[in-house]
């Protein structure tokens, strides 16, 4: 199976954000279930509970994109990929918001602040028959964002407030 998977789009969204985006999330990095580094090798920030009052309505479930900067302000701003819902393939009965930032880290950050700004949507979220699956679109949506975060007018949101002020 590949990496990646050949039949989506490397680039999705319009050229510039347009509403509802951007939107901006600020919380703390809390201790999720633990599969995200370990039965899937793609670790995750997981926003907590109260966070999730946080996004706007029209926020739907499913794979975003965007910029995420962990810590203190002014440190370094790192392209992201967060999943909000269910996670269907493992029958979540809560929804959560996790943010996998694309740069690997030496150790977790629990309790560490967190500034998400996010810019587009990937895709709805969706049941896998196999965590193969699961795991190749996931490499597949940080693929996407990468792409897609490298247009001019979304490069240029590593310098929005959230993360300056």
């Amino acid at each position: 199976m590949s990496q990646i998977n050949p039949d989506r789009p490397l680039l999705v969204g319009p050229e510039v954000p347009i509403a509802p985006f951007p939107y901006k999330i600020i919380g703390t990095v809390v201790k999720g279930y633990g599969r995200g580094s370990r039965e899937l090798g793609i670790p995750t920030a997981n926003l907590s509970d109260n966070t999730l009052e946080m996004f706007p309505p029209e926020c739907h479930t499913g794979v975003y994109y965007g910029f995420v900067q962990i810590d203190q302000p002014k440190s370094t701003v790192y392209p992201m990929v967060m999943s909000l819902g269910w996670n269907p393939y493992y029958h979540n009965e809560k929804r959560s918001a996790e943010v996998h930032i694309i740069h690997e880290f030496p150790q977790d950050f629990y309790g560490v602040d967190i500034r998400v700004l996010v810019l587009g949507y990937i895709r709805p979220e969706q049941d896998y028959p196999s965590l193969a699956a699961l795991i190749r679109d996931i490499k597949t949506d940080v693929e996407v964002a990468k792409h897609s975060l490298k247009r001019p007018a979304y490069e240029q949101l590593q310098n929005d407030d959230l993360f300056t002020t």
